[in-house]
């Protein structure tokens, strides 16, 4: 190395650290923790015009499905796939009485969504969801796309109980 490039390294910037991920940015590969579990990153369904996330989660042969949203604040809810049948979006109602829980529709939206990694859905597109809450603070979500319905159970979790372990 030449001393006038050894001169100028003394004098050089060094390079900015690297800005950790958010867990809105995790996408497949990158290690989480939630209430305690940790699980990897298998698959992401973006809804940009929301601000939102839902992570697909998987512990060994355990998968669960995180929902973040950014609105005020960052909201998290960890949900697990439950089987039901609806034949179409119309008929989706607007309470649903589910497991001694009577859940109570609180948002209905839809978006269009980008899709990386092993998810419900195999591409993206527009969805469109459903989302209730029962008066004991359970959660259920219903997504439809491209024909086809998911239903979900879960519970908010606190931002406290949510962190990112490591990310790529």
């Amino acid at each position: 190395m030449s001393v006038w490039k050894r001169i100028s390294n003394l004098f050089a910037k060094p390079e900015p650290p690297k800005a950790e991920k958010s867990m809105l940015q995790l996408a497949p590969g990158d290690i989480c923790e939630v209430s305690l579990v940790t699980y990897e990153v298998t698959g992401r369904v973006h809804n940009r015009g929301r601000n939102a996330v839902v992570l697909t989660l998987q512990d060994g042969a355990r998968i669960a499905y995180l929902h973040i949203e950014e609105r005020e604040t960052v909201q998290y809810a960890l949900y697990t796939p439950i089987d039901g049948r609806l034949d179409s979006p119309e008929e989706v109602p607007s309470i649903i009485d589910l497991d001694d829980h009577v859940f109570h529709l609180e948002e209905e939206y839809g978006g269009h969504v980008s899709i990386a990694g092993r998810t419900p859905f195999m591409q993206g597109g527009e969805q469109h969801v459903w989302q209730y809450q029962s008066d004991d603070y359970k959660l259920l979500r219903i997504e439809w796309q491209n024909g086809r319905f998911m239903l979900y159970e879960g519970e908010k979790v606190i931002p406290g109980d949510v962190r990112v372990i490591r990310a790529t």
